[in-house]
Parts: structure tokens; C-alpha cells; sequence
């Protein structure tokens, strides 16, 4: 009989040390909650299904920068997406391994907690199947999943990383790109000398005051509420990618009328984020406007602001210089900088 307790508590014991241990997993690897500006959209609804935790930020930071990744170990995600660059990386188009030219300009990463669709046709509407995008594509880092996994496998480093994470060391593509997704949940920009002059803080110079309200009669209707971008896909009339890969979100859905729609940019942060455009068309914000002054591309699915408004969005001098104004307060310089 007493050996039969003896069993018994031994086995409450072990179950009780089990529970200890899922708990302990629990707590040393906690939900790190966002801090939603208000008057920011709904949460992408995929951010529930992979909340950012301590360990899995970190593991996605680390991994992130990392340059196994690329075929020839020199290329990372961070090489593109440089963070005092808003994270993008001052190139017309991403530049790859070997020098390689891509298709398009690199767009900078902020706020993508709350879009619903990622790169600049829409291809992705989960942050967590973007990573492989780059990783495979010729131009960009031409590895493979399974050949940045056989790299970093034997990782020591990588190893406590994703027993921390997950729960043990086992590294695999779906875990890799979770935590990468849980990183770049994270970088949410929302301290500009614009948001600071919502709460009250700070005013508007009077060239910033008149470029807002200038703004707001002329851009808010595509550039529009708090992450300032309706994520739409319009032809508004830019000069035209001659390769015969490009076809914008017509790409993605074969609609014809979807040829060179491209999805609206946010413009927080714009001042560090030259050149713009789908293919870097423009090398300052100063070229953008003057060609929207100027009078864009005509196309059979040309954006009606443009098709019925004489394919222009008139300008004068002063509105020009006010509206740059504007836009530069919308630089967070504590994101670039964190």
C-alpha cells in the first residue's frame, strides 16, 4: 500500500513539475502588446493568429539582418530595409546578390500591423508568407528556405533563440517566418511633429498649417486617415516600367483593367524614403508633384481624380512648397533611430 502512495505521489509530483515547466515557457517568453495610435485602423486579422512574444521579436529582429539568407551570404533584409531610411534603402530599384537589379523599388516597412496587403501589387495579404518573396527570388537573395535552414541549423545562438520562442530547438520555415512577421509587427510609427500636433503638443508652422489644408483638398482622398494610404491600387498616370514583367496588380489578378494599379504608399516618413515611385521614378518629392502638376500618363485605367481633372492635379509655387512642408512633419525620427 505504501508503495502504491509512494507511485502515486511521484506521479502528481511529475505532473505537477510538467505544468511548472509549460507555465515557466508562458512566462519567460510573454505577449508583447502593441501600442495602437488612436485613430489607426483595425489590426491586420492575421496579427492574432501570431502575436509578437519577447523571443520571437527577437529571434525575427536577429533574423532580420541576417545574411545567410542570400546564396552568397552578403544580403539580408535589413541591407534593403535600412531603418534610418525609414526602411527602405535609397535605391531606384532593390539591389540584390552580385548587383543584380530588381524589379522594383524597395518599399519601407512601417505600420504593416495594420495593412492589408503587402508589396506594391498586393500579392500578399499575410505578412507571415512575405519573407520567402525575397529569399527565392533570382534578384533578389536566390536561396531557399531550406537552404538558409541548413546554414543556421548548428547555430548555437539560433538554437536558444528557438527553444526560447517556441519551446524547443527545432528550426523550420513556418517558425522562421513567424518570427520575422512578429519583428515587423512591431515597427509602428506614429511620433511625428504630425501626430504630436494632434495631441496638442506642438503647432504647425503656418507653411506646415497651409500644405495640411492643401493636402487635404488635393492627396487625402487617396493618402487617406492615419497610416495616410486608402491601401488602394490605382494607374495614376506614373511613367511606365518598360520591362515585360511589369504589370502592377494586373499581375496578381490578370484583370486588364488592373494593369499598372499599384498600391497607394503611405507617406509617414516620406522624407527619407527617395526615390519614389513603383521603379524609383522620381529622385525627390519635388519631381513627383511638378509631374502631377504637369500632367501624368493617359491610360484606359487612368484613376478618375486624374482622367476627370484634365489628367493633372494643379499646383502653384507656394502650394508646392507648403505641401513639402507638410509632408515633412510627418518624419518620426525616434523610429529611424530605435
Amino acid at each position: 500500500m505504501k508503495k502504491i502512495i509512494g507511485i502515486l505521489l511521484l506521479s502528481l509530483l511529475a505532473a505537477s513539475c510538467s505544468n511548472d515547466d509549460s507555465d515557466m515557457i508562458s512566462i519567460d517568453n510573454p505577449e508583447i502588446s502593441l501600442n495602437i495610435p488612436s485613430g489607426f485602423p483595425e489590426l491586420n486579422t492575421f496579427v492574432s493568429q501570431n502575436k509578437p512574444t519577447k523571443y520571437g521579436v527577437e529571434l525575427g529582429k536577429k533574423l532580420f539582418s541576417e545574411k545567410r539568407f542570400s546564396a552568397d551570404n552578403t544580403i539580408s533584409c535589413s541591407t534593403c530595409h535600412i531603418q534610418e531610411n525609414a526602411f527602405a534603402d535609397g535605391h531606384a530599384q532593390a539591389i540584390g546578390i552580385q548587383g543584380r537589379i530588381g524589379l522594383r523599388n524597395t518599399p519601407s516597412i512601417q505600420n504593416l500591423a495594420f495593412m492589408k496587403f503587402y508589396n506594391w501589387d498586393g500579392s500578399k495579404l499575410q505578412l507571415e508568407n512575405q519573407p520567402l518573396v525575397p529569399i527565392i527570388t533570382h534578384e533578389e537573395m536566390d536561396s531557399s528556405i531550406l537552404e538558409v535552414i541548413g546554414k543556421i541549423k548548428d547555430d548555437a545562438v539560433y538554437k536558444d533563440l528557438f527553444k526560447k520562442a517556441f519551446g524547443d530547438e527545432n528550426i523550420t520555415p513556418d517558425r522562421i517566418f513567424k518570427s520575422i512577421a512578429q519583428f515587423e509587427y512591431t515597427l509602428i510609427s506614429a511620433n511625428s511633429k504630425y501626430d504630436k500636433v494632434k495631441r496638442n503638443e506642438v503647432s504647425f508652422t503656418a507653411s506646415e498649417l497651409q500644405g495640411y489644408q492643401t493636402f487635404q483638398q488635393k492627396c487625402a482622398s487617396c493618402h487617406a486617415g492615419e497610416l495616410f494610404t486608402d491601401q488602394s491600387f490605382r494607374n495614376i498616370g506614373f511613367p511606365i516600367n518598360k520591362d515585360t514583367n511589369e504589370a502592377g496588380r494586373g499581375r496578381v489578378t490578370g484583370i486588364p483593367s488592373d494593369f499598372m494599379s499599384f498600391r497607394i504608399p503611405t507617406l509617414r516618413n516620406i522624407e527619407y524614403t527617395a526615390p519614389y515611385g513603383s521603379f524609383g521614378q522620381f529622385a525627390d518629392l519635388e519631381s513627383v508633384i511638378n509631374y502631377f502638376d504637369n500632367g501624368v500618363l493617359d491610360a484606359g485605367n487612368l484613376d478618375p481624380i486624374f482622367k476627370n481633372n484634365g489628367k493633372r492635379i494643379p499646383l502653384t509655387e507656394e502650394e508646392k512648397n507648403n505641401l513639402i512642408a507638410f509632408m515633412k512633419t510627418l518624419s518620426d525620427s525616434e523610429f529611424l533611430e530605435n
